[in-house]
């Protein structure tokens, strides 16, 4: 896969450290993102914490514009735990909905020769922002979802449940550590060709 990458994502992707109770940010060292641009990726980071994943066609059009706009060769979107933890009832389905209807758009925005990666995020853990088994459950079926979507899109999709990501406290952050690790993963599937 292509060299330039936009990172489309929420607080992991922002790189938000949960010891910061002011929206803080872990270093550029640190960060998965910035762990991408030190092996040599020109990496743009459209994280914003609290970001669900958008429910409007426009803002799948905006995103679109800035893919055109940067020239990037690969859009990463990684979404759907804060969808899951605002939810009355949380569902993976709803989210996996949700998302396609998303995609269905981005794609059709994008230019033809950008890779589109969706990646489904670590399933979250017990922890201060996480408390009900619902929750759990349905961010462990996530990625099934999403694998799912991915095949039907044509598009590619990766599981960052497999890459072991530490969560930090709050059952939702990664950790220095977890950055680490996610961007050896991401890493690793960049590496690889695209099928």
């Amino acid at each position: 896969m292509g060299d330039r990458i936009l990172c489309f994502g929420d607080s992991n992707t922002y790189g938000y450290d949960p010891r910061s109770c002011l929206g803080g940010r872990y270093p550029e060292a640190v960060r998965w993102t910035g762990r991408l641009r030190a092996a040599g990726r020109e990496v743009l980071n459209e994280g914003q914490n609290g970001r669900c994943i958008p429910r409007q066609a426009r803002e799948a059009e905006a995103l679109g514009r800035a893919v055109r706009g940067a020239a990037a060769d690969i859009v990463t979107v990684m979404l759907g735990s804060n969808d899951l933890l605002q939810q009355s009832v949380p569902s993976a389905a709803a989210c996996g909905k949700r998302m396609e209807r998303f995609l269905s758009v981005l794609r059709e925005e994008a230019p033809e020769r950008c890779q589109i990666l969706l990646v489904a995020p670590p399933p979250m853990r017990l922890g201060a922002w996480v408390s009900a088994p619902e929750t759990l459950e349905e961010s462990r079926r996530l990625a099934g979802c999403y694998q799912t979507l991915a095949r039907r899109l044509g598009i590619s999709f990766a599981d960052a449940g497999g890459w072991g990501v530490e969560l930090t406290f709050d059952g939702v952050h990664f950790s220095e550590t977890g950055h680490r690790a996610f961007a050896e993963g991401l890493l690793d599937v960049l590496e690889r060709p695209v099928e």
